[in-house]
């Protein structure tokens, strides 16, 4: 294997091959050299795992740890959208995506049951007639529209919010701060701001929940007399944003994807008992929660390296979903292939709570859409569709869209 691959400066990250590609950086990076020494921007001489069996084995290991508070993490600025720390960053109560085990472990296990495969099957009709409502609402509408506002984004807030009794009325609070935290270029000012006003309404919402608890996710947990308030607003605030921003940037890019695929989306509209399998495929070929980043807590050896402790170690999960070692024409669209074993909810302890949810949501968002507009296409020029590369989950800004004929 080759080794004069330059060490990236850096982060690649622009979007230089499509709207739905690796940027071409990063593929030279995994055909020469899978895990590659990285230099971030202060300097530290960290590490860049682009290879499938690398990223997979490396989330599976527990000495690669989630934690902020135990080290420097060296988050270059084209992550984080800040400025790396100068010191460890104190833990944040509930937020168990950035702990290790024991303490990623109790936190965890107390969701469990409300994310069982049997418990997501019992929502599913559910989730069904809230997307078809949804449906209901965009077909009264006089095309273009812009999808993402009127169909991707409301579907999975409307079934997050009724899940955990969050009111949807109250969307405006969580979807505005939500996309502060996630732009890569705020200030960690407006950062911190938004994350203190999420958690505030959310710890007022869990108080309430608390004194008199209702049907819901966050009711069961308030409960629960070992979790304090904090780690309540910190388990909501995790749950509330995975649970709407990720599934909405799959609704609305795979949308744009499909569009830009009219034979393999005339091919799913022929036989819907593909949809499964191109679910699957979709969250594999776009990945859009692409980036993130472990710490080595000692010296660690991944796929013939030798990953030093203290050393901050990106993944590209995009990178290794396309894999030619792992799946064949990886770059290509394909609706009959079995994607199973793609690395988009992670793998290891980490590995997404909510796939079963999101799965679901996808089946019926796409299903619906599909079927109830069959002559859906884009009302612009593919060009001009505003892709989120100022952001930390990926996906479009926007999709306008027309029909005929609804």
């Amino acid at each position: 294997m080759s080794r004069t691959v330059p060490i990236p400066q850096g982060l690649p990250l622009e979007r230089d091959a499509g709207p739905f590609d690796p940027p071409r950086r990063i593929t030279r990076l995994r055909e020469a050299r899978p895990v590659s020494p990285m230099n971030f921007p202060d300097g530290h001489e960290g590490w860049l795992v682009t290879g499938y069996d690398a990223v997979r084995r490396l989330m599976a290991d527990t000495r690669f740890s989630s934690r902020r508070d135990i080290g420097i993490p060296h988050v270059p600025y084209e992550i984080s959208g800040m400025p790396a720390p100068t010191e460890p960053v104190p833990q944040s109560p509930g937020l168990f995506i950035s702990m290790d085990p024991p303490d990623h472990t109790r936190l965890r296990r107390k969701l469990t049951g409300a994310f069982t495969v049997k418990r997501m099957k019992m929502l599913e009709e559910h989730i069904i007639e809230i997307t078809e409502r949804q449906l209901d609402e965009l077909a009264r509408l006089t095309p273009p529209v812009d999808l993402v506002q009127e169909f991707t984004l409301p579907v999975p807030s409307l079934v997050i919010c009724e899940m955990l009794g969050v009111p949807y009325a109250d969307r405006d609070t969580f979807q505005v701060n939500s996309a502060k935290i996630m732009v890569k270029d705020q200030t960690l000012d407006k950062k911190i701001a938004a994350f203190g006003a999420m958690t505030a309404y959310l710890s007022e919402l869990v108080t309430r929940k608390r004194a008199e608890p209702g049907e819901d996710l966050l009711s069961d947990l308030a409960r629960d007399d070992d979790l304090t308030i904090e780690e309540l607003a910190g388990v909501a605030f995790l749950l509330l944003l995975a649970g709407h921003e990720t599934t909405a940037n799959m609704l609305g890019l795979g949308t744009f994807a499909l569009l830009e695929h009219p034979e393999q989306l005339a091919e799913l509209r022929a036989d819907p008992d593909l949809l499964p399998d191109a679910v699957e495929e979709l969250l594999r070929y776009l990945s859009v929660a692409d980036i993130f980043y472990r710490y080595a807590t000692e010296d660690i050896e991944l796929g013939g390296e030798t990953i030093r402790k203290g050393s901050t170690v990106v993944v590209s999960l995009l990178a290794a979903n396309r894999d030619p070692q792992r799946f064949d024409n990886p770059d290509t669209l394909d609706i009959h292939r079995k994607a199973r074993g793609h690395l988009s909810f992670g793998h290891g302890v980490h590995q997404c709570l909510g796939q079963q949810l999101a799965r679901i949501e996808m089946r019926a968002g796409f299903d619906g859409l599909l079927r109830r507009f069959p002559t859906l296409q884009l009302a612009i020029p593919a060009d001009e569709v505003r892709l989120k590369t100022d952001m930390n989950i990926y996906g479009v800004h926007a999709l306008p869209v027309t029909w005929t004929g609804v």
